[in-house]
C-alpha cells in the first residue's frame, strides 16, 4: 500500500539525505531526493508528493520560500519542516507559509516514521479531502487555514493540530494532559499555562465571542470540549 505513497526529502545535507531516504525506502515508500530549494520546487511541482521533508536552511532559496511558492501554485499535500534545535517552532508559526506540521533536528529515526505513519494513515487514508466544517466554518489542515464566511485565517502549527484533534474529538471531554501530549509530543516540558494560551488564541479566531465560546468550551478542572 506504502509504494503509491511518494515522499520527497529536501536536504542539502547528503549524508543525512542518505539515512532518511534508506529507512523510508526500507518502509516501502518511494522516495524523491532535493538538495536545494530552486530544484525542490521544481521536484515537487512535477511529482506532487503525498508528503515533503523539507529542511529550513537550503542553498538557494530557503525551506520556508520553498514552502510558500508550491503553496501559491496549488500544492495541498503535507510539508513538514525539519529544523534545528535551535529555532523555536514559534518562529515557524510566525510565517503563515503553510508548513503541515514540523520535526526538530536531530531527530529520532523511529519518531521520524511515526510521524510520517501517522500522516499516511489519517491524512493520505481517510482525510485526503477531508474538510473539517463547523458552523460557518471550514478547516482545511493540511494547509493549516480555516476558513469563516468564505475569509481565509491562518492558524499555526500548533493551532491547527489542536483545532485538528477536537474536530476528530467533536462533543467529547478531553483531558488537557491528553491534548498537551498530542499537540507537544511526549517529551515536552510545556506547561499548561501554555495550552491555555494557546486556546486563547484560537478561541479569538474562532468563536463570535471569545469570552463565552460557543464552539471550544472549558470543563471545569479537567480540560476541554468541542461542541459541534
Amino acid at each position: 500500500m506504502k509504494k503509491d505513497i511518494k515522499v520527497a526529502i529536501v536536504e542539502d545535507d547528503e549524508n543525512l539525505r542518505f539515512l532518511v531516504a534508506h529507512r523510508l525506502q526500507s518502509e516501502g515508500y518511494t522516495v524523491l531526493e532535493a538538495s536545494d530549494g530552486d530544484e525542490a520546487e521544481k521536484l515537487i511541482l512535477e511529482e506532487k508528493p503525498e508528503i515533503v521533508l523539507l529542511d529550513w536552511m537550503l542553498p538557494g532559496k530557503q525551506g520556508s520560500d520553498v514552502c510558500k511558492a508550491v503553496r501559491e501554485k496549488g500544492f495541498e499535500n503535507i510539508v513538514i519542516m525539519m529544523t534545528a534545535k535551535a529555532q523555536d517552532v514559534d518562529k515557524i508559526d510566525a510565517y503563515s507559509f503553510g508548513v503541515s506540521d514540523y520535526v526538530t533536528k536531530p531527530f529520532n529515526m523511529d519518531v521520524l516514521v511515526a510521524l510520517i505513519e501517522n500522516k499516511v494513515k489519517f491524512v493520505i487514508n481517510n482525510e485526503r479531502s477531508e474538510v473539517g466544517k463547523f458552523g460557518n466554518m471550514e478547516h482545511h489542515p493540511n494547509t493549516h487555514s480555516l476558513l469563516k464566511d468564505g475569509k481565509k485565517i491562518e492558524l499555526t502549527i500548533l493551532e491547527n493540530r489542536i483545532l485538528l484533534y477536537f474536530l476528530k474529538n467533536a462533543n467529547k471531554v478531553i483531558h488537557r494532559d491528553e491534548l498537551m501530549m498530542v499537540v507537544w509530543g511526549y517529551n515536552s516540558d510545556v506547561n499548561t499555562r501554555t495550552l491555555d494560551m494557546h486556546i486563547v488564541r484560537l478561541r479569538k479566531k474562532i468563536e463570535d465571542n471569545p469570552d463565552s465560546p460557543h464552539y471550544l468550551q472549558t470543563v471545569r478542572g479537567i480540560g476541554y470540549k468541542f461542541v459541534a
